[in-house]
């Protein structure tokens, strides 16, 4: 990777500014296309909005693979998934953002205990094989065929396809081009700073991915539940955390496992954090499942049993 000339702090927050930026250009231009090109608004949130706001995700994860930080890739994958339940969606909670999940909630909560299943299993082996990888990017190719038909017969909207976009498709494809070199270039940012910063206060990788690289991925997840909770849109939270960790274990770790040839994931993994993720997935799915209303106590415990996480990873 080519230095930047960029202390490790400002090489970070430059990257999550660019991930965050990007990510919203690109989802913005994309729609736009596809509102142009008369693509159904319920087939543009499952395919072009849900892809694009994985991106910032899948390029920091290709990145770590490339510079050979298997640790950071791993962790970022791990943290933002228990940063997605405890954080993202405690947070909707606490705004009421979580009061109603909606129709279908209970086939994403199976897709989310399934795929944490997947990861449970590649932790404990301590790899990502490339056979397993394109597996599991088949297995989300079905979920996502799935939940598109079952949707579309319950006659639900899965994402709001407005854009502040002008409809000019002169416009929007450039604007999305602009968006994906963003992401990018944030990418290599972020990972070249979380790199130095592990290395300059001799802090491991692994924790790195957990928490900084996690938490600066699952912001643009925070923010869309920021906002669901001041409309008062409830089940929009839940749906994208739900979406959001099938897209990270499936997808993002799939991708990189086939790219890669296989990913190797380090057996610190296996003896805590892996374990987080499986109580904090089960919980909110066994919820779900039971159909239980998840209100503001509960997500204030979530939230600061996150926070308690994150003290426990640097003591």
């Amino acid at each position: 990777m080519t230095s930047l000339g960029l202390a490790d702090g400002p090489l970070i927050v430059i990257g999550f500014m660019l991930l965050m930026l990007g990510g919203e250009l690109v989802v913005q231009g994309a729609v736009t296309i596809a509102g142009r090109l008369r693509v159904p608004p319920l087939l543009i949130g499952f395919t072009i909005v849900a892809i694009g706001t994985s991106l910032p995700e899948l390029a920091v994860v290709l990145e770590a693979v490339n510079e050979g930080t298997h640790e950071i890739a791993v962790g970022g994958v791990l943290g933002s998934n228990v940063a997605n339940v405890m954080l993202v969606l405690g947070t909707a909670s606490i705004l009421g953002a979580a009061s109603d999940p909606g129709q279908g909630i209970r086939r994403d909560a199976m897709a989310v205990a399934a795929a944490t299943v997947i990861l449970l299993a590649a932790v404990l082996i301590g790899e990502v094989a490339w056979q397993l990888g394109i597996l599991m990017l088949l297995g989300l190719v079905f979920y996502y065929s799935y939940s598109y038909r079952a949707s579309k017969a319950e006659g639900t909207d899965v994402e709001d396809s407005d854009t502040w976009l002008p409809d000019r498709i002169a416009l929007a494809v450039p604007v999305t081009a602009a968006g994906g070199y963003m992401i990018w270039i944030g990418a290599e940012m972020l990972v070249q700073g979380a790199t130095g910063l592990a290395g300059s206060y001799g802090i491991s990788e692994s924790v790195i991915g957990l928490s900084v690289v996690a938490l600066g991925t699952s912001l643009p997840e925070l923010a869309v539940t920021l906002v669901a909770g001041l409309r008062g849109q409830g089940g929009v939270a839940v749906g994208n955390v739900l979406g959001s960790n099938v897209m990270n274990i499936m997808g993002i770790l799939g991708v990189a496992a086939t790219y890669s040839g296989g990913l190797v994931i380090a057996p610190e993994f296996a003896s805590r954090d892996i374990w987080v993720v499986v109580v904090t997935s089960g919980f909110v799915v066994a919820m779900l499942l039971d159909e239980r209303h998840i209100g503001r106590r509960v997500g204030a415990a979530m939230v600061g049993g996150y926070l308690a996480y994150m003290a426990m990873l640097y003591l």
